[in-house]
């Protein structure tokens, strides 16, 4: 039985730009001066909704200070413990950002449907002018994380949270205007509905790529059929199995998978080329075992 362990490691790691990281520190802080001065002109006009709003606002900034902190965690080393680092706690995060955004919605639902039942009158000028400035915030937020929110999970997380805010404010501007020329008061809660439909669709992908990869699934970025058909094109290939793919975090993939070979001594050969079929993947930690032709896989379930 000839059995070789190859260990491939490639420490490319994809951390997040430290201009992605000033670009967090700064929406986090403009949030929370728009949390306090919302606050501020809801106690001053004893505005309920304006509190309420503010405290959804504040769960924002919770949101994105999540994001920031697993961008710092997959920087930590690895230890003798944590093998890997603590890369697995950004798609933990990115999960618990997605059910946050399903209870934001979920409120504005509960909320819309009350107000349905028991229309108010908009509140006045005061709050619409704060309505306005929460669409510049949150739209520049938005703006400034939509570039990069398909590179990271939580980047995409938090970029469908401020999106729900800039349509929420966009909603109560719109809803106001309406009300103020056909004084029908339910228009506002017609609108909360389907902003909340708009929010939900979006952040059911995030939701589902966040639970598949915080139960180990093949990330959606790699493609698993491509990368079996080419090590099965390869010629000093006979068959291979056992190919498992995770994501360690939510930018970085690994992959585990046995290849027999029709000839033990071309494993130095063959290697680079596996290596560089995963690394074309999109994986950049890969250990691959080479067995020959007369060898059985001792290993249990080997599939």
């Amino acid at each position: 039985m000839a059995n070789h362990h190859e260990h491939t490691h490639h420490h490319e790691h994809h951390l997040v730009p430290a201009s992605l990281n000033k670009i967090f520190i700064f929406c986090i802080a403009l949030n929370l001066l728009f949390v306090v001065i919302e606050a501020g002109v809801g106690f001053i006009y004893n505005s309920l909704g304006l509190l309420s709003d503010a405290g959804h606002n504040l769960s924002d900034v919770f949101s994105l200070l999540l994001a920031l902190i697993a961008f710092r965690m997959a920087k930590l080393h690895a230890t003798h413990h944590f093998t890997y680092g603590y890369k697995k706690a950004t798609i933990l995060i990115s999960l618990v950002n997605a059910v946050i955004l399903l209870v934001a919605v979920g409120a504005i639902l509960i909320e819309s449907i009350y107000k349905l039942k028991h229309p108010e009158p908009v509140s006045g000028q005061a709050i619409s002018w704060t309505a306005g400035i929460g669409i510049l915030i949150n739209g520049l937020t938005t703006w400034l994380l939509m570039r990069d929110r398909k590179k990271d999970l939580n980047v995409q997380g938090a970029f469908l949270h401020m999106m729900m805010d800039t349509l929420v404010s966009v909603g109560v501007v719109i809803s106001g205007i309406l009300i103020s020329c056909t004084g029908w008061n339910w228009i506002d809660s017609i609108i909360s509905l389907l902003i909340a439909a708009v929010i939900l669709f979006s952040t059911f992908g995030l939701l589902k790529e966040s639970l598949f990869l915080s139960i180990d699934a093949v990330p959606s970025s790699v493609h698993l059929e491509n990368i079996q058909q080419e090590i099965e094109a390869l010629p000093q290939v006979k068959s291979w199995h056992h190919l498992h793919i995770w994501g360690i975090s939510t930018t970085e993939n690994a992959a585990t998978v046995h290849i027999v070979l029709n000839n033990i001594a071309e494993m130095e050969s063959v290697k680079p080329r596996i290596k560089q079929i995963f690394l074309s993947a999109g994986i950049s930690h890969s250990t691959i075992e080479f067995e020959s032709v007369s060898c059985q896989c001792q290993d249990l379930k080997c599939s």
